[in-house]
């Protein structure tokens, strides 16, 4: 578990290897709303910028490797670097882009385009994650999936 729900996110982090859940815990099931894999940041960036505690948790899903650097190391290098500053908006941007593709893929593909896209994107690494995972992740229910899989196989 790298945060909990209820906890000040203190670090942006750097995933060297691994795959990285986010997720909101509901009574009966829980919704993973991202997925992220080696070569890009992440953190509860609401929470890292707001400082208010996260209302979702994210958790590894293989074993990972993470480089982390706290709020104040941020604040600093963003202050004192032209660097820091640069990487800084290039990682937000990126971060903004990948939501707004995200955002637009569920009001345009189907579940199957959605499933067929991270399959595109991760071949490799989507056999990692498990499937009730995946499944959350596109929107749909296991079953849904499983129908989604023996299809398009």
């Amino acid at each position: 578990m790298i945060l909990k729900k209820g906890q000040v996110e203190r670090y942006v982090s750097f995933i060297e290897e691994g795959i990285v859940r986010y997720y909101i815990p509901k009574e009966n099931k829980e919704i993973t709303f991202e997925l992220t894999f080696a070569n890009d940041f992440i953190g509860a960036y609401d929470s890292f910028l707001t400082r208010q505690p996260s209302v979702y948790h994210i958790e590894t899903i293989t074993p990972t490797k993470l480089w982390r650097l706290s709020y104040e190391d941020v604040q600093t290098l963003y202050r004192e670097t032209e660097r820091g500053n640069l990487i800084g908006r290039l990682a937000t941007e990126k971060l903004f882009l990948e939501k707004v593709k995200r955002e637009i893929s569920f009001l345009n593909d189907t579940a199957e385009e959605r499933y067929l896209n991270l399959l595109t994107e991760q071949p490799e690494l989507i056999k990692k994650i498990p499937l009730q995972y995946i499944a959350s992740y596109i929107g749909i229910t296991p079953q849904a999936l499983s129908r989604i899989r023996r299809r398009i196989s």
